[in-house]
């Protein structure tokens, strides 16, 4: 065995330990749910701090944005869409898996997002460290007219919002849950 041989043998060891150094850490994070939101809320602040105080980065900002948006969606979204399911049913090519139901005499099923809870934090929160790292660049700092980008933005985010609600409202879902009803006693 060589010295570069040992080398990197030494280097995969430590690059193995990190990961799961790494993934334990994250796999702590799980349970902490309002923490690690109001983490990513904190980062958020950061950025649009930076960009506002440095007048700049409007492009990356806008990216940002629409990548959040889409994150959003996915959450907001059922992991099997049951527009999709009509679609195949009427060409014959149903899908076999758990549904919504779409008639009331159909059993329950949970909503099972397309995008999970952790994952939508985690890759929101990536998102935004790599955005933040990227205002460190002058070479992405693009000028451009921000005035204009936020209108577009705000016009993509209500239409989409829109068309999200209508879906929502077409095949009676709702993909917040705020727990187990509790029941009261009757005061008989």
């Amino acid at each position: 065995m060589n010295v570069e041989e040992n080398g990197d043998t030494n280097l995969n060891t430590y690059k193995a330990a990190f990961e799961r150094r790494y993934q334990a850490w994250l796999d702590s994070t799980t349970p902490h749910v309002a923490p690690r939101w109001a983490v990513f809320g904190l980062l958020l602040v950061v950025f649009m701090l930076r960009i506002i105080f440095a007048q700049g980065w409007y492009i990356v900002c806008y990216a940002l944005g629409i990548y959040l948006l889409n994150l959003f969606l996915a959450f907001l979204t059922p992991k099997f869409d049951p527009a999709m399911e009509e679609e195949l049913d009427l060409e014959g090519e149903a899908e076999e898996g758990p549904s919504l139901p779409t008639k009331a005499d159909e059993e329950f099923r949970p909503f099972i997002r397309r995008l999970p809870e952790f994952k939508f934090w985690y890759s929101a929160l990536k998102a935004t460290l790599i955005s933040l790292f990227c205002t460190l660049f002058t070479a992405l700092d693009l000028p451009v007219f921000w005035p204009i980008l936020l209108i577009y933005f705000i016009i993509l985010f209500a239409l989409t919002m829109k068309r999200q609600l209508q879906h929502m409202l077409r095949y009676k879902y709702l993909p917040f849950t705020t727990g187990k009803k509790q029941y009261t006693k009757s005061n008989k």
